[in-house]
């Protein structure tokens, strides 16, 4: 296929095996028997995983890295769905079974790659991936950065976060304009919080949608007693909040509304 026609889907061929290779090793192969590939595109990260002692699937939109992957890499026979992730419910194929999930990201849907995943949390124990090198860093920062976000707090409540390497554009076919970088997501053993999950969301982006302010800006349609309004975790601005610190805040809210 054409660097050209797949070049509106946001894709940057990796060309380096090593590196290939080293994302295929960051998962752990524990506690689940299949692997979901996103994007495998012409399969340089496939090849690795086909020789993991697990069943790997791979999920593409493209029909044309469809047809290649068919043709290449018999081993994927009956595991390869041509659909958007995005779009599809994967339990169309794997039933409620726990899986990993991996893969070399498109940049321009990685960020809802990672929200999707958090909505399957029950069934992804693990994902190790790809992403554009700050996006990769702002899903591991911890409070206190510029860059800690909706995305930090939201992944770090359900996953731990480890930001792994860096890979510079020179090993992609065409080079992006940024570095790219790994990471892993390990869920937590406890990942049910102990809070109303649906307000610590609402919770999380509303307080971020205007960072600049403090909670109790952010959050004043939220807060109904007095009381509670003079609670000091309110004289705080989002970033200084570690998602402890926004479970701890979700539960009085959620006291509050009582």
């Amino acid at each position: 296929m054409s660097v050209r026609a797949k070049k509106h889907l946001g894709q940057h061929f990796l060309t380096d095996e090593s590196i290939a290779e080293k994302i295929a090793d960051s998962i752990s192969l524990e506690s689940y028997s299949k692997v979901l590939e996103i994007g495998p595109g012409m399969g340089m990260l496939t090849k690795y995983l086909l020789e993991k002692p697990k069943e790997t699937f791979v999920i593409e939109i493209d029909t044309e890295s469809v047809e290649y992957l068919g043709e290449n890499y018999p081993k994927l026979e009956g595991k390869i769905i041509s659909k958007d992730f995005l779009k599809y419910n994967i339990n169309e194929v794997f039933n409620g079974e726990q899986f990993a999930i991996i893969g070399n990201f498109p940049y321009n849907i990685s960020t809802q790659i990672v929200f999707k995943t958090l909505e399957m949390r029950n069934q992804v124990p693990e994902f190790a991936g790809m992403f554009q090198k700050e996006v990769a860093q702002r899903i591991c920062e911890k409070k206190g950065s510029k860059v800690y976000g909706i995305l930090s707090v939201l992944t770090q409540a359900f996953y731990e976060a480890e930001y792994l390497f860096t890979v510079p554009p020179e090993v992609f076919n065409p080079p992006p304009k940024v570095d790219s970088g790994v990471l892993r997501l390990r869920r937590k053993e406890n990942f049910v919080l102990p809070c109303n999950e649906k307000l610590f969301f609402s919770v999380v982006k509303m307080a971020f949608n205007q960072r600049r302010k403090t909670m109790r800006n952010s959050l004043k349609a939220m807060i109904h007693s007095d009381v509670l309004k003079e609670d000091s975790i309110f004289d705080l601005r989002p970033e200084q909040l570690s998602f402890e610190q926004f479970i701890e805040l979700t539960q009085k809210i959620e006291a509050d509304g009582v």
